[in-house]
């Protein structure tokens, strides 16, 4: 049976908090899917009954020697889509694409260099709608270093990383409202050294945590 949707204006703080020093990896690969599904899913708030279009994003977790950490890219400001938002390696589904973990290992070489040869797929997240349009499927993937970018310049604007555990501790998700389309909205923001992460990218960040706690 599928779950019920939630929406991102629910899913922070969590009810119950991961301990920061002590992601599992084991426990990671455990509580995600195994396959992709489509009829599990969460809505971000302002989500219509309009057509979405289907996407993929990577959420890499790369396997630094001091603790995993997760890789990040910041668009350029002249993208027609989210312009210079935070974002996961990830894009539109193409027709040549034969999978969702398909299009975000063909989009994550295309955007940041980074080869699926350094990528270990360990599961998919519940399906992330959100308001602008857009049906992701989250595919997580295990980074083991060395490797090398190459960030696409007419894409991205900066790459970086965020420690995993700061990303998991609810006490750093953040509530925020915003008027859009004429209606406020609701979304979770993870402000870090600089960065405002939010959007679907924190969403779909909040929806690890809350399945890492449950």
């Amino acid at each position: 049976m599928s779950k019920p949707a939630t929406r991102t204006d629910t899913l922070a703080p969590a009810s119950g908090r991961a301990n920061p020093e002590s992601i599992d990896l084991d426990r990671l690969r455990m509580v995600l899917h195994p396959v992709p599904l489509h009829t599990d899913f969460v809505l971000e708030d302002g989500v219509g009954d309009e057509a979405l279009t289907p996407a993929s994003v990577l959420f890499p977790i790369v396997l630094r020697e001091n603790g995993p950490s997760v890789l990040l890219t910041q668009r350029n400001e002249h993208l027609k889509d989210h312009p210079g938002q935070i974002s996961f390696p990830g894009g539109r589904v193409e027709p040549e694409d034969s999978s969702p973990a398909h299009t975000a290992l063909r989009e994550a070489q295309e955007e940041i260099g980074l080869a699926p040869a350094h990528i270990e797929i360990v599961g998919y997240l519940p399906e992330y709608r959100t308001g602008t349009g857009f049906r992701v499927m989250p595919v997580v993937g295990l980074v083991r270093p060395p490797f090398e970018l190459r960030p696409d310049p007419h894409e991205v604007a900066e790459i970086f990383e965020v420690p995993l555990a700061f990303l998991m501790d609810s006490a750093n998700h953040q509530q925020h409202t915003m008027h859009y389309r004429g209606k406020l909205r609701h979304y979770v923001a993870m402000p870090y050294e600089g960065y405002f992460i939010w959007g679907a990218t924190a969403g779909i960040i909040v929806t690890l945590s809350r399945v890492l706690t449950a």
